[in-house]
C-alpha cells in the first residue's frame, strides 16, 4: 500500500495512470515541432494547387501560442492538439482544405500525405524529452512497487516509440492509446481498460495529466484522484483555473511524494 500526497492531500493508492504529452514528455518540443512539419506542408499542398491559403488563423485551429516567426511556443492544454485524437486533427485540417477548394476525398489524401510526412520528421529527430522531475519520481514509484501505465491521446505504437526513445518503457506495465478504446479521452475507457487489463480497482488509482479531460477521465472511471499539472505562463498566468476537475494541482512532477503505508 502506498499513500500519494500531492498539494497537500494525501490518497492511499495501488497504482498511477499517467498521461503522456505534457505530463510525461514536453508536449512542444515533440508536437509543436509535429504540427509546423505538418501545416507547413499543407500549406505547400495548397499553393502547389494555385489555392488560397487557410482561412482560418492557425492558433484558432488548434489551440496554440505562436511566437513572430511563427513557431509553436504554448498550447491551450483544452484544445484540439491537446486533447484531440490524431483523426480529430486530421478532420480538422481537411476542412481547411474543403474550404479552400479541394473536393472531401482530396482534402482528406492531402492531409493524410502531410501527416506522413510529419510522422517521418518527428521520427527522423526522436523528438521527445522528459519533463523536469519526472525520471525521479517515475524511479520512486518503482521503488516503492507501484504499478504503472500510461493512457494517452497519441496512437499505442507513437507513444511507445517515444517512450522508448527516452528509455521509460520498463517503468510501465501497459501504454493505452487511444485506438484500443472506442471512446477516448474524457470518456473513462482508457482507465477502464488498463485497470482491467492490470487487475486494479479504480478506485485506489491516481491519474495525473494536464488537461481537464485527463481529469473527467478520472473522474468518470471512479478514480482515487485526479492530479492536474498547471503549468504557469511565461506572463505569470495561472492556469490550475483550467483544471476544475482535478482534485489536486501541481506545477512539477517534483512536487509530487509518495510513502510506504503499513498493509
Amino acid at each position: 500500500m502506498a499513500q500519494l500526497i500531492a498539494a497537500g492531500m494525501k490518497v492511499e493508492i495501488d497504482a498511477i495512470l499517467f498521461d503522456k504529452d505534457g505530463t510525461l514528455i514536453d508536449f512542444i518540443y515533440t508536437w509543436g515541432q509535429w504540427s509546423e512539419h505538418l501545416l507547413g506542408e499543407f500549406a505547400s499542398q495548397l499553393e502547389a494547387r494555385g489555392l488560397p491559403a487557410m482561412e482560418a488563423d492557425i492558433a484558432s485551429l488548434w489551440g496554440t501560442q505562436h511566437d513572430a516567426d511563427g513557431a509553436i511556443v504554448d498550447y491551450d492544454r483544452n484544445g484540439p492538439l491537446a486533447m484531440g485524437t490524431l483523426d480529430d486533427l486530421v478532420a480538422v485540417l481537411a476542412w481547411q482544405g474543403y474550404r479552400a477548394g479541394m473536393s472531401w476525398a482530396e482534402a482528406k489524401l492531402a492531409v493524410q500525405q502531410c501527416r506522413t510526412h510529419a510522422d517521418e520528421r518527428l521520427n527522423e529527430a526522436r523528438a521527445a524529452k522528459a519533463l523536469p522531475g519526472v525520471i525521479p519520481f517515475l524511479e520512486r514509484c518503482r521503488e516503492i512497487g507501484l504499478t504503472l501505465a500510461v493512457v494517452t491521446a497519441d496512437e499505442t505504437a507513437a507513444a511507445v516509440r517515444q517512450l522508448e526513445w527516452l528509455g521509460l518503457t520498463d517503468y510501465f506495465a501497459a501504454c493505452i492509446g487511444t485506438d484500443q478504446v472506442e471512446r477516448g479521452k474524457p470518456f473513462p475507457d482508457m482507465v477502464e481498460l488498463a485497470c482491467g487489463r492490470l487487475s486494479l480497482d479504480p478506485a485506489r488509482v491516481a491519474v495525473i495529466g494536464d488537461t481537464n479531460g485527463d481529469m473527467k477521465m478520472a473522474k468518470l472511471a471512479g478514480a482515487a484522484a485526479g492530479i492536474g499539472i498547471a503549468v504557469i505562463a511565461a506572463d505569470g498566468a495561472d492556469r490550475g483555473a483550467k483544471l476544475p476537475d482535478a482534485d489536486a494541482i501541481i506545477v512539477s512532477m517534483s512536487e509530487l511524494a509518495l510513502a510506504n503505508e503499513p498493509c
